[in-house]
């Protein structure tokens, strides 16, 4: 069974083709690193729109049946940043965990991630995981939270993620 992970980008511009969408591109790098297991990515680039979001969101969990949804870009205090709030709208539990982690580990790099409201959600037997837009914060950002969403995804019966553990290891606890 081929695992699939949903990759979402916001942006009006790259959605426009005014640019090149290279921070899905680095989320893609990321997890060819990481996984050692069988993955596909269901894509797609939409606009800060709330409403196209939260149906992409939902399309990826409830038709194409991703265990592991990343996106990109609309975690700004901007007017049209809105992610946060469609991931929100979507989700059952929303784990904040993740976006404190994340923010704390991009303070290190720069000041303005305070300004950042990345976070994360649960959606059925998905979770969901907003990442800023630039594409190095998404790297860094991954690094932090990525040791727990294998285990995440088996709590939420979803298939088992193998990682690389030359680039990232997963953290299971021990079965008693």
């Amino acid at each position: 069974m081929c695992i699939k992970i949903g990759i979402l980008t916001m942006s009006d511009r790259a959605s426009a083709g005014v640019y090149e969408d290279l921070s899905g591109k680095a989320i893609m790098d990321t997890l060819n690193d990481y996984l050692s297991s069988e993955w596909k990515s269901v894509y797609e680039i939409v606009p800060d729109d709330q409403t196209l979001i939260e149906e992409a969101l939902k399309d990826m969990v409830d038709v194409q049946e991703c265990c592991l949804i990343i996106t990109t870009g609309g975690t700004g205090p901007a007017k049209r940043d809105i992610t946060p709030e469609a991931t929100e709208a979507v989700c059952d539990k929303m784990m904040p965990g993740f976006g404190e982690l994340m923010r704390q580990v991009s303070l290190q790099y720069v000041p303005t991630a305070i300004l950042s409201r990345q976070t994360a959600g649960i959606r059925g037997k998905s979770l969901i995981i907003n990442l800023p837009g630039k594409p190095k914060s998404i790297r860094e950002c991954l690094d932090a939270v990525f040791p727990a969403v294998p285990y995440c995804i088996d709590l939420l019966e979803g298939p088992f993620l193998e990682c690389n553990e030359e680039a990232i290891k997963p953290f299971r606890p021990q079965q008693k």
